[in-house]
């Protein structure tokens, strides 16, 4: 067996983070037919979606921050503020983003990520299940990874 001497380095490095997503991309592709099919249609592309709730002076009274790959909705924020919660604007936002996600763009599901003290009871009452817990993420906190699928 031949040893070979590689230098290690941790600089953070823009360039090379995107010759690496590229060289990934590329090996995965080559190794998964569904990917392979997948390159060139519509579907491969990542497109945002947002959804903003102004009050009535324009300030931000909430918003749903995400977006839609393949068949899938993938929330990333989602922010009602303090003087809006409990009056069902985190739940119209949410149902506008998975209309526009299902109608507008063809997904048929939807995922997320929370903490145990922000909303997991809240996406459990919209129809959302947990398919992964990691617990001390970071410590002392539960992170839940929940899924949705859409009706049509």
């Amino acid at each position: 067996m031949v040893s070979r001497m590689f230098r290690l380095e941790t600089e953070v490095d823009k360039a090379r983070r995107d010759l690496l997503r590229s060289r990934l991309r590329e090996t995965n592709t080559a190794a998964s037919p569904i990917l392979r099919a997948l390159r060139g249609t519509p579907g491969e592309r990542e497109l945002p979606l947002h959804v903003w709730a102004l009050d009535d002076s324009g300030a931000l009274a909430g918003g749903l921050v995400g977006h839609t790959w393949t068949s899938w909705l993938h929330v990333t924020y989602l922010w009602v503020d303090e003087r809006h919660r409990g009056a069902g604007l985190g739940s119209q936002l949410l149902a506008r983003a998975e209309r526009l996600a299902r109608r507008g763009r063809g997904c048929s599901a939807v995922r997320l990520e929370t903490w145990d003290f922000q909303a997991p009871e809240f996406y459990r009452k919209r129809g959302y299940e947990v398919v992964c817990v990691i617990p001390d993420y970071p410590p002392g906190i539960t992170e839940y990874t929940l899924t949705k699928r859409l009706s049509a």
